[in-house]
């Protein structure tokens, strides 16, 4: 199986129950608390690649209303939020090999281990 990364926030309960699953299948990923280290615009672009979503679907919504914004309009836009604001990234995201998923919820990144 190839290397996997978790982003992760260990505030998330979401974020921690999938590294608890990811433990519980044998894994020891890498853990990036990605608000301590956030990612930058080229990695969250090879992010959105990898999780075949636009970087407007990769931005949590609640957390751009915080910042006053209703909405990342295009995809250079959201991934320039989500590089200075890091809490507006859907979490966690799994990553292994050339694929990734969004643990929400936590079963979601099973597949990623077959």
């Amino acid at each position: 199986m190839a290397d996997v990364t978790i982003y992760h926030n260990p505030r998330c309960s979401k974020s921690r129950q999938t590294l608890e699953l990811l433990r519980a299948h044998g894994v020891d990923p890498e853990i990036i608390e990605y608000l301590k280290d956030p990612p930058t615009t080229a990695t969250l672009r090879r992010l959105s690649s990898k999780l075949g979503v636009s970087p407007q679907e990769m931005v949590r919504k609640k957390e751009l209303a915080k910042l006053e914004l209703s909405e990342a309009p295009n995809a250079q836009q959201s991934l320039r939020i989500m590089a200075d604001h890091p809490q507006t990234i859907e979490r966690p995201i799994v990553v292994c090999g050339n694929r990734a998923r969004v643990g929400r919820p936590p079963e979601n990144v099973l597949d990623l281990l077959s």
